[in-house]
């Protein structure tokens, strides 16, 4: 995930159990699943995925470029994942020719860089004519809150805002997605709570191994939990109407 200027997770993506957690976590495969089945998967041609950090969103192919800020996050990826091609990138100024791509992710990115707008240019300047876009982003301005301050949001988005931007770089919506619904608010406020405890229990005078033995346990309760809760999460998304959701999916095409 790219950022500014400061990721209060940078420090941990050489810890495996923060990796182990990432992946798991219930609102990662719900997104994860939502951008697979908007992919284009029949001649899907090269795509950027903008932002992967260490959890991508596209794990299928080879015909993918990773691009992120963070050099460590790609490293690990490339050692954990190893398919496609890995490239250090800043979302506002994108290192590749115009009209590259023939699909673009961007999953959870936007809100996180000081000039949204300019990474919307950017990704439009390199995506082929009638190329498509899926875009994930948090939704509605009044959720912003304690969980979005954390992860360094900078800001959240009303549906009519986005649409906006992506028509002004010459980008038209084709489908709109719920992906999370407001049940995911209030669990990432608490999940957010238990990490807070679990780093401050992870600088306690505790011997090594007693953490370890500790945080491998947490670890498979965490997993399990989350591929329970993904159904209870996914069922609140699809029943709760399209203006309390909380992360919305977008695809869009380039105008000819």
């Amino acid at each position: 995930m790219e950022i500014s200027p400061i990721n209060p997770f940078d420090d941990l993506f050489e810890e495996e159990e923060y990796v182990l957690l990432k992946n798991y976590l219930y609102n990662y495969l719900l997104r994860k699943r939502a951008v697979e089945k908007n992919i284009m998967v029949k001649n899907p041609g090269l795509i950027l995925e903008v932002g992967s950090d260490l959890s991508p969103m596209i794990t299928s192919t080879n015909s993918i470029v990773y691009s992120d800020m963070s050099f460590s996050a790609l490293q690990i990826l490339r050692r954990r994942h190893g398919k496609g091609f890995y490239m250090v990138a800043d979302g506002m100024h994108l290192p590749f020719k115009s009209n590259v791509f023939d699909q673009i992710i961007c999953s959870e990115v936007l809100e996180h860089l000081i000039d949204d707008r300019l990474a919307l240019e950017e990704m439009s300047r390199v995506m082929k004519l009638s190329s498509q876009l899926i875009l994930t982003f948090p939704h509605r301005k009044v959720y912003f809150a304690y969980d979005d301050r954390f992860v360094n949001h900078l800001r959240r988005y009303e549906l009519i805002e986005m649409t906006d931007r992506l028509k002004a770089v010459g980008l038209s919506s084709l489908y709109i997605q719920k992906v999370l619904g407001p049940l995911e608010k209030v669990t990432m406020c608490l999940v957010l709570f238990c990490f807070s405890l679990v780093q401050k229990y992870k600088t306690t005078k505790q011997s090594k191994a007693g953490q370890t033995r500790i945080m491998q346990s947490l670890t498979l309760i965490f997993r399990w939990v989350n591929l329970f809760y993904v159904g209870l999460v996914w069922l609140d998304a699809k029943i709760m109407p399209r203006s309390l959701a909380t992360v919305l999916l977008i695809k869009a095409e380039r105008e000819p």
